[in-house]
């Protein structure tokens, strides 16, 4: 049975979940414990574990990363949590360097069961320093798997499952979904974590996001239907690997493709999905793909101008009404 619940509880229970079942099973980071996590998403459970199992940390994400790396060469399920991806910098020697290579340069000797959540993202004024988009740097090192869930029940699923996995995954949760609810069955058997969904089946075009920017294209896709463009809205859930052949199917049925995302569009994650897709879909195509992103700036510290900078359900709307126009038609 379904229940309601905001994304940090889906995460809660999650963790609650996996340190019940598993006693191997252990999360640090920074105020995890007594502080029970800068978006509660570890609320209750230092006192409902202990210390040992719920461990603070200082302030040195690559050395609790590191921590992490070696506590999963040993057989341990750590999940280390960064306070925020724009700190996982100070973390990329252990994550790059360690977690993406052991596996490999050990010949599989090494399993690397470790899970790194990282809040991030725009989110109400936390200033350039707090507000980037790092999936660009993450995609681009072999040896990781990244999730990012966009829905209470993506977040309850794949973190579950990121702790049962023998690979080291990193969940990208975006900071202003942490208070978004939905509907969460418990007991539903979970999708491959890689598998992407299609939030809403449409004919005229394909709009591909991820994480927050999946939600925003749902709602954009409801006034499309105004336009009289039928849009179909496929959230990712994954970044590595990315389903390829889902996406690929419903560009063949739309002949159009919008990707939108929320980091700027030079180098980024949705660069690699148009120029993948293009190459497997172009004799289908019937007019070039629209990418959709985030301004080549630092993100402002002014709400109006921060909202300015990323896409909104408007600019979809209108990228989207861009895309399907007929050839003569302004």
């Amino acid at each position: 049975m379904a229940e309601t619940l905001a994304y940090w509880q889906a995460l809660n229970q999650a963790l609650d979940a996996e340190l019940a079942g598993d006693d191997s099973v252990f999360v640090l980071g920074e105020d995890v414990g007594l502080y029970g996590g800068s978006y509660r998403v570890t609320e209750g459970l230092y006192a409902k574990y202990g210390e040992w199992r719920v461990r603070d940390t200082p302030i040195s994400e690559n050395s609790f990363a590191g921590l992490g790396v070696g506590a999963a060469m040993i057989g341990l399920r750590p999940v280390v949590e960064i306070m925020t991806v724009n700190f996982a910098l100070l973390a990329l020697d252990a994550l790059v360097n360690m977690a993406a290579k052991i596996p490999f340069m050990s010949g599989g000797q090494f399993a690397m069961p470790l899970v790194v959540r990282m809040p991030g993202g725009v989110a109400k004024s936390l200033g350039t320093q707090h507000s980037q988009r790092l999936e660009h740097t993450l995609m681009n090192v072999p040896g990781l798997r990244i999730a990012v869930p966009a829905t209470p029940q993506d977040a309850w699923w794949q973190l579950r499952q990121a702790i049962a996995s023998d690979d080291c995954i990193v969940l990208l949760e975006h900071a202003m979904l942490y208070g978004e609810k939905g509907e969460v069955d418990l007991q539903a058997a979970p999708p491959p974590m890689h598998q992407a969904a299609i939030r809403r089946p449409g004919k005229d075009l394909t709009i591909i996001a991820y994480s927050r920017m999946a939600n925003l294209a749902q709602a954009a896709a409801g006034l499309l239907t105004g336009a009289g463009i039928d849009a179909e809205v496929i959230d990712l859930r994954s970044l590595r690997p990315i389903d390829w052949d889902l996406c690929v199917d419903s560009v063949r049925k739309t002949r159009h493709l919008l990707v939108v995302e929320e980091d700027c569009r030079f180098a980024g994650a949705g660069a690699e999905i148009a120029a993948t897709l293009t190459e497997r879909c172009f004799d289908a195509l019937a007019a070039a793909p629209l990418r959709l992103g985030g301004l080549d700036l630092p993100t402002p510290f002014n709400a109006a101008l921060e909202a300015a900078c990323i896409p909104q359900v408007n600019d979809i709307v209108e990228a989207a009404r861009r895309l399907c126009r007929p050839p003569g038609r302004e």
